[in-house]
């Protein structure tokens, strides 16, 4: 999905696409980078065409819906999700233990602090429904995560405005 089209579905559906757009980049679905899409937001709100904290709360409760959705399908389909995931390769089967011993290891401070990751923010609710941490814990966990990232990558849109997008491809290319 490019800059233009996350833009005009931003300018035409306002705070339902970004609900929409934060929730399907939660679920981890491709084409969806998180690096794009907070800072856009940002700079809708900077721009006066959405309140910030409106925002940050839209995006937080649509990202924490995708960390509930993939929680449930660790919980409920976790077992064959792992089988299946395996069998694509070692690497794999690897990767997702490897998942699950962090969170083994570290708890829900670890779910915290993998809210913050790139990517390993979204994959790791899978792991943790999977080993059916508490629910609630679960949550608060995420949730704080969760808000911390969306405020850091919202408020450099809201703060930096459309030079945020030179910054991150600068970034992105070195």
């Amino acid at each position: 999905m490019t800059l233009e089209v996350l833009t005009d579905y931003f300018s035409k559906y306002g705070s339902i696409a970004i609900f929409v757009v934060v929730f399907l980049e939660y679920l981890n679905l491709p084409g969806f980078p998180a690096g794009i899409i907070m800072p856009l937001a940002g700079i809708m709100a900077r721009q006066g065409r959405i309140h910030f904290l409106w925002v940050l709360f839209l995006s937080a409760v649509a990202a924490m819906l995708g960390s509930i959705v993939l929680y449930g399908i660790g919980v409920f389909f976790g077992k064959a999700f792992f089988h299946y995931y395996s069998k694509k390769s070692h690497k794999h089967q690897e990767k997702f233990e490897g998942y699950v011993n962090w969170i083994r290891e570290k708890g829900y401070f670890g779910i915290f602090l993998a809210k913050l990751i790139p990517v390993f923010r979204t994959i790791i609710s899978i792991p943790a429904g999977f080993l059916k941490l508490n629910f609630l814990k679960f949550c608060i966990a995420s949730v704080l995560g969760i808000l911390i990232w969306n405020t850091a990558f919202i408020g450099a849109g809201y703060i930096y405005g459309d030079k945020i997008f030179e910054m991150i491809g600068k970034y992105l290319i070195k």
